[in-house]
């Protein structure tokens, strides 16, 4: 198993979850190592995904990214990890992420806070080696009792998916592995990992254990046209229409650019996500706000451009890349000419778990 690639199993909208049973044998065969689950409040809610995979599977390692520490009680979060790491033989690992404010704000949930993030990962190191949790109170809650199973002694790694400085930096503070996000520069992905790895190092910690993925959007030159449209401009326009200053200011890029975007008549009367439901016609519109450049770090074109832009992620310093956008089947002709160039020492250290640390294997 190539464990330094990955995919996200149902990418996009799907039409049935059932489609990762296929997905996920289809990816075992050709060798990617890791299947990483994102969630969505429709049919892709995270827990049950999981489990899915983990009994479809023998060799895959397996990450949430993201689910979110406040949608679920403490106690069954940190069940449905225990469940799946014992399911799993230990190929599972817990993702969190910050969510998204805006769908927060409706969802009458609380915007989530570093802190909070920092006082949760406690509480699951501390569940998952058999704790007895008495009275916490903390940024993360208050609860009078948390416990699991005092028979535990198990490390179960957890993941993090990161945008800003902040996150970058607790999540090599304090998680085992960090995701960055899709369209990210050369120079930020660079800062980015920097930052990961020198905050792991300030907390004492050996910066090499925490690994970095790249979230890599991958679009070879054999779909169709208008599915790469829709992975591709598609794909930024919905990052664009959730947490756009975000991307614009993380990447540096014009403001002026994405304040057009926002008050073109299409995406202002839009209603949901383009990616998701925008046609082929509204997307060729849409094509003309975004800069070509914006949509550049991809890995496009033939399997061999779209192989030397994946190595050049690794080269820039990430410890895997996930072939982000793209099914098994979508992902085929690109990870076979990969593999014929790869080279095997460079990752035979991987651990079968996206997030393990190395050292402990």
């Amino acid at each position: 198993m190539m464990n330094e690639l990955a995919f996200y199993t149902l990418p996009g909208a799907p039409n049935s979850p059932r489609d990762l049973i296929e997905e996920v044998a289809h990816a075992e065969r050709l060798g990617i190592g890791n299947c990483f689950i994102s969630e969505r409040f429709n049919i892709k809610e995270a827990a049950t995904l999981s489990g899915a995979v983990g009994a479809v599977s023998e060799k895959i390692g397996i990450a949430t990214a993201a689910t979110n520490h406040n949608t679920r009680h403490p106690v069954v979060t940190g069940a449905y990890a225990s469940t799946m790491h014992f399911l799993t033989g230990g190929r599972f690992s817990l993702g969190l992420g910050r969510g998204i404010d805006m769908m927060f704000d409706a969802f009458g949930l609380p915007r989530i806070k570093t802190a909070e993030i920092e006082d949760f990962v406690g509480i699951m190191r501390r569940l998952h080696r058999g704790e007895t949790i008495v009275g916490h109170k903390g940024p993360a809650g208050s609860w009078p009792v948390l416990r699991l199973d005092p028979g535990f002694d198990e490390y179960i790694p957890l993941t993090f998916t990161a945008f800003g400085p902040n996150s970058l930096a607790l999540g090599g503070r304090v998680f085992d592995a960090v995701v960055l996000h899709t369209f990210f520069t050369d120079e930020t992905t660079v800062r980015a990992i920097e930052t990961v790895k020198r905050a792991a190092e300030e907390a004492g910690r050996n910066p090499d254990d925490v690994r970095v993925w790249s979230c890599f959007a991958t679009i070879g030159d054999h779909l169709a046209p208008e599915v790469r449209l829709k992975k591709t401009v598609g794909r930024m326009a919905t990052y664009l229409q959730a947490y756009g200053d975000l991307m614009v200011r993380t990447n540096g890029w014009d403001p002026d650019v994405l304040k057009r975007f926002r008050e073109n008549d299409l995406v202002l009367g839009f209603q949901g996500a383009l990616d998701q439901n925008g046609t082929t016609d509204q997307l060729e519109q849409v094509a003309g706000l975004i800069p070509e450049d914006w949509l550049a770090a991809a890995a496009t074109g033939t399997p061999d451009q779209c192989v030397a832009a994946i190595n050049h992620q690794l080269d820039l310093g990430c410890d895997g890349v996930i072939l982000h956008g793209a099914s098994p089947v979508d992902l085929a002709p690109i990870v076979d000419c990969y593999e014929k160039q790869r080279d095997n020492s460079r990752f035979e250290h991987l651990p079968a778990n996206p997030a393990m640390p190395p050292s402990m294997v």
